[in-house]
C-alpha cells in the first residue's frame, strides 16, 4: 500500500472526528469488490452519451455515504465531475429541485478541484472554444476583439439545443463572458451566481445580461441540460450526482413528502427518456424508505421504478440491478477495515513499528468486539465509533506516548455525547429487542 503524505493526513483526520474522509476510499474499502465491474460498466455507458440512475440501500451505519463517495472518487478518476447534496427538510428538500441545483453546483468537485468547481470549470469553456477557433482558423490570438464575438457565437451553437428550453442559461453566461471582457468582476461574478442558481442577485446585474426572475423548479432541470453540454464539451466525460439521506422525506410533512416523492418520479422518468446524457443519479436510502409505508411505497410509480427481490441470499444480489444492498458489517469485516486503517496510518509515520506492533490485528480485533459489544452486539452500526477509537485514542496515543500500552493504559469508554441517536439507542439496550433504529 502506497499513500501520499497529504491523503493519509486527511483520511487520519476524518476519522478522527468520526466523518468519512472526501479522499482516498479505495485505500480502505472492504466489501466493494461485487461492485467495481457493474459501477464501471455503468460510468462508461454514461461517458458514451447514456444516463443512469441507481438506488443504494443499507441500514444506518453499513456505509452508504462510503460507498457514494467511493463511488464519487471513482467517477472522478475516469474524468467525471461529482456533486454530493445531502437532502433535508429545512435546507434541501428533494421536491425543490431549484435547490438541489444550487446545492449541486455549490458542492460541484473535480479531479483539480475539491469544491466550487463551476468556475472553473466554465473559465476551462471558454479557453476550449477560443482554441477550437484558433485552430480552425476561424479567428487570431491576437485579436481579442474578434475572438470574444466568434467564441460567444460558437458558445451559442453549442448551447443550441438547451437554448430552446433555457434562454436564460446561454444569456447569463454570454453575460458573464462580456463583462469579464469588459473588465467588471462583480457584474460577471454576480451573473455566475446566478446561472448557479444562487438566489439574491441585484437586478443591476441581472439586467446587464438581459436576464430577470431566480431559477425555479423546471428552469433547474433544462440549467442541469446546459452543465451537461458545458461538461462535454470542457472535457469532462459526465456528471455524477450523488443525494444521500434521501430517507428523510419519511420524517417529513405528508404534502412535503408526497412532493419529494414526485420530484424523484420525474428525475427518474426524465433519466429513462434520455434528456440528460452524460448524467449519473446515486440517491442514498434505508430499507424502509424503499419498502416502508411512508417512503416509495407511497407513490407506486416509483415503487415499481425501483423495485428489486432482495428475498433471495444476499449472495446473489445483482450489482447492475437499479437497486443494490450493502452487506453489513460482521466482526471479521469489521476487523479488516480497522487493520487497513492501522496500515494507513503507519505510512510516513516516526513511530509505525511501535504502533503496528502493539495495535496488531488481534488487538483491533479485541477492540472491535469491545465496542459491538457496547452497542448491543449491533455490528452494522459499529464501524464509525470504532474508527473514531482506534485512530483518536489508540493509534495517536502510540504514536505519540512511548509508554502507552493499549491493552494495560486504555479502556474503552463510550458517552451519549459522542453518540448519534442510533447508537444510543443500541449501547442503552438491554437485548435486540430493545434496540430501535430511528428512521
Amino acid at each position: 500500500m502506497t499513500i501520499s503524505v497529504q491523503k493519509r493526513r486527511e483520511i487520519v483526520d476524518a476519522l478522527r472526528r468520526g466523518t468519512v474522509p472526501r479522499q482516498g476510499l479505495d485505500q480502505f474499502a472492504v466489501g466493494m469488490d461485487r461492485f467495481v465491474d457493474a459501477v464501471d460498466d455503468e460510468l462508461g455507458s454514461v461517458k458514451a452519451g447514456a444516463s443512469q440512475f441507481k438506488a443504494v440501500r443499507g441500514e444506518y451505519g453499513c456505509g452508504k455515504t462510503f460507498f457514494s463517495r467511493w463511488l464519487q472518487e471513482r467517477a472522478k478518476k475516469q474524468g467525471f465531475a461529482v456533486a454530493e447534496v445531502q437532502i433535508s427538510e429545512t435546507e434541501t428538500p428533494l421536491h425543490r429541485l431549484e435547490t438541489v441545483y444550487r446545492r449541486l453546483m455549490e458542492r460541484l468537485s473535480t479531479g483539480n478541484t475539491q469544491e466550487g468547481a463551476f468556475r472553473s470549470i466554465i473559465d476551462g469553456w471558454f479557453y476550449t472554444l477560443e482554441e477550437d477557433l484558433i485552430a480552425s482558423g476561424k479567428a487570431r490570438a491576437s485579436d481579442e476583439t474578434a475572438l470574444l464575438e466568434e467564441s460567444n457565437l460558437l458558445m451559442e451553437q453549442r448551447l443550441q439545443s438547451v437554448a430552446r428550453q433555457a434562454p436564460a442559461f446561454a444569456a447569463g453566461l454570454r453575460g458573464y463572458r462580456r463583462a469579464m471582457a469588459a473588465g467588471q468582476p462583480a457584474i460577471a461574478e454576480g451573473l455566475l451566481a446566478w446561472v448557479a442558481g444562487q438566489p439574491n442577485v441585484g437586478a443591476e446585474i441581472k439586467r446587464f445580461a438581459a436576464i430577470k426572475g431566480e431559477i425555479d423548479h423546471f428552469a433547474a432541470l433544462n440549467f442541469l441540460q446546459g452543465l451537461l453540454v458545458i461538461l462535454r464539451d470542457s472535457g469532462h466525460k459526465g456528471l455524477l450526482i450523488c443525494l444521500d439521506e434521501v430517507e428523510t422525506l419519511q420524517r417529513m410533512r405528508g404534502d412535503v413528502r408526497d412532493k419529494g416523492l414526485n420530484a424523484l418520479r420525474q428525475l427518474i422518468d426524465e433519466v429513462d427518456t434520455g434528456r440528460f446524457p452524460g448524467l449519473y443519479i446515486l440517491i442514498t436510502g434505508t430499507p424502509s424508505f424503499f419498502d416502508g409505508p411512508q417512503g416509495v411505497q407511497r407513490l407506486p410509480p416509483v415503487a415499481q421504478r425501483l423495485h428489486v427481490d432482495f428475498k433471495t441470499d444476499e449472495r446473489f444480489d445483482n450489482p447492475r440491478a437499479v437497486q443494490i444492498r450493502l452487506k453489513g458489517f460482521n466482526l471479521d469485516s469489521l476487523t479488516e477495515l480497522g487493520c487497513r486503517i492501522r496500515d494507513i496510518y503507519c505510512e510516513h509515520g516516526d513511530h509505525a513499528g511501535r504502533v503496528a506492533n502493539l495495535a496488531n490485528d488481534e488487538y483491533v480485533r479485541h477492540l472491535a468486539a469491545a465496542v459491538t459489544g457496547r452497542l448491543g452486539g449491533k455490528v452494522g452500526i459499529a464501524p464509525r465509533i470504532f474508527l473514531k477509537k482506534l485512530v483518536g485514542e489508540v493509534l495517536d496515543r502510540l504514536d505519540q506516548f512511548p509508554d502507552f500500552v493499549p491493552t494495560r493504559d486504555y479502556e474503552l469508554t463510550l458517552t451519549e455525547a459522542e453518540m448519534t441517536v442510533t447508537e444510543r439507542a443500541a449501547s442503552s439496550a438491554k437485548g435486540v429487542d430493545d434496540i430501535e433504529i430511528n428512521v
